[in-house]
């Protein structure tokens, strides 16, 4: 009789040690998985996908993390009462987000591919997580589904003392073309603009130049600029009291090299053979940002972009300087959101962290 039931138990006990060893990103993935079927259907994921799939559950986690520690910081009466955790995500929302996102392969935890920015929804309480495309993920994007993708794109910033002129297609010429020459490496002076150029191997009269002066960059910066990043004056506070200006340095030839490579990328035509439900979902979300008060949320919260200086590992990387408590605004509310389908078990009420 012993003999009989131990294989059985043996067999339970593989079983719950597996899910022991389940990660919470792996756990994560198959909660997504099944949000989504909920939401819109059945759905194959790639392996490449699923791993994808768990580096948003890393990449958010940590958001999250950072933005609950942000909060706590502040005074009580600044203090929203919903804290940032993973309770208060509106998880089918974010199944269907990821899934389209991932598949397209942008990955979160790579530099300039994805970054998730929360937002409160006061119709359900909860946190939407919208998502803002850095430069390198709106370059994947347009490789992918783009028509006509160039062989090469080069993007350049013009100083003063630099040698630059384009070329333009005419009668006499049938290749747009430039001559671009830096005249003294450390003493280029100002920045006065930059350029972008497609390259066509095979087809070289189809190469594209286009030319931006400083105003052209500026026109482009968003509406959530961050000074940090872009320099200028942001409002000084002392003791919770504005006592003037400071001016910030900010790293603006970074952001200037970043919104033109933007552009190039982003003047790709997209192949309407080449379009999913995927891209169909990528492209409302970025119609869903264009909302004012999604604005405001990602003013606060989307600056934590890194520069871009790829090779500086994270621990390496600068922290910036926190904002004073009274100086930031009132998390965002949302009046209209699908409810919240809430599965069971999802969360782990005694640690409040995830459950899947």
């Amino acid at each position: 009789m012993e003999n009989k039931n131990k294989p059985e138990t043996q067999a339970t006990q593989t079983t719950e040690l597996k899910k022991v060893e389940l990660s919470q990103s792996e756990r994560f993935t198959q909660e997504v998985l099944k949000q989504f079927t909920n939401e819109a259907g059945e759905v194959q994921l790639t392996n490449f996908q699923k791993k994808l799939i768990q580096n948003y559950f890393i990449k958010i986690d940590q958001t999250l993390k950072d933005l609950e520690r942000k909060r706590m910081a502040k005074d009580e009466k600044y203090r929203d009462k919903l804290a940032f955790s993973w309770q208060n995500v509106n998880l089918p929302k974010l199944a269907v987000d990821v899934v389209a996102y991932s598949s397209v392969g942008l990955d979160p935890v790579q530099p300039n591919h994805i970054n998730p920015i929360p937002y409160k929804n006061n119709s359900n309480n909860k946190f939407d997580i919208t998502f803002i495309l850095g430069y390198k993920g709106i370059e994947l994007k347009a490789r992918k589904y783009g028509f006509d993708v160039p062989d090469d794109v080069i993007v350049e910033l013009v100083y003063k003392n630099d040698n630059f002129k384009q070329i333009k297609r005419d009668i006499n010429n049938r290749v747009e073309t430039y001559i671009f020459e830096v005249v003294e490496d450390f003493n280029r002076g100002e920045l006065v603009g930059g350029f972008y150029y497609h390259i066509f191997n095979e087809k070289p009269e189809k190469n594209k130049l286009r030319v931006f002066s400083k105003a052209d960059i500026d026109k482009r910066k968003p509406d959530y600029a961050s000074v940090e990043f872009w320099g200028g004056e942001k409002d000084k506070w002392e003791n919770n009291q504005k006592v003037g200006k400071e001016k910030i340095e900010g790293w603006y030839d970074e952001m200037a090299f970043k919104t033109i490579y933007r552009a190039a990328y982003n003047a790709i035509t997209i192949d309407s053979e080449k379009i999913d439900e995927h891209y169909l979902a990528m492209m409302e979300k970025e119609r869903e940002q264009h909302d004012e008060k999604i604005y405001i949320q990602i003013k606060e919260n989307a600056n934590t972009e890194t520069i871009g200086f790829e090779e500086v590992k994270p621990e390496e990387q600068q922290q910036l300087p926190e904002a004073n408590t009274a100086e930031i605004a009132q998390p965002l509310t949302v009046e209209k959101a699908e409810p919240v389908k809430q599965s069971a078990g999802l969360f782990n009420e005694a640690n409040n962290g995830p459950g899947f």
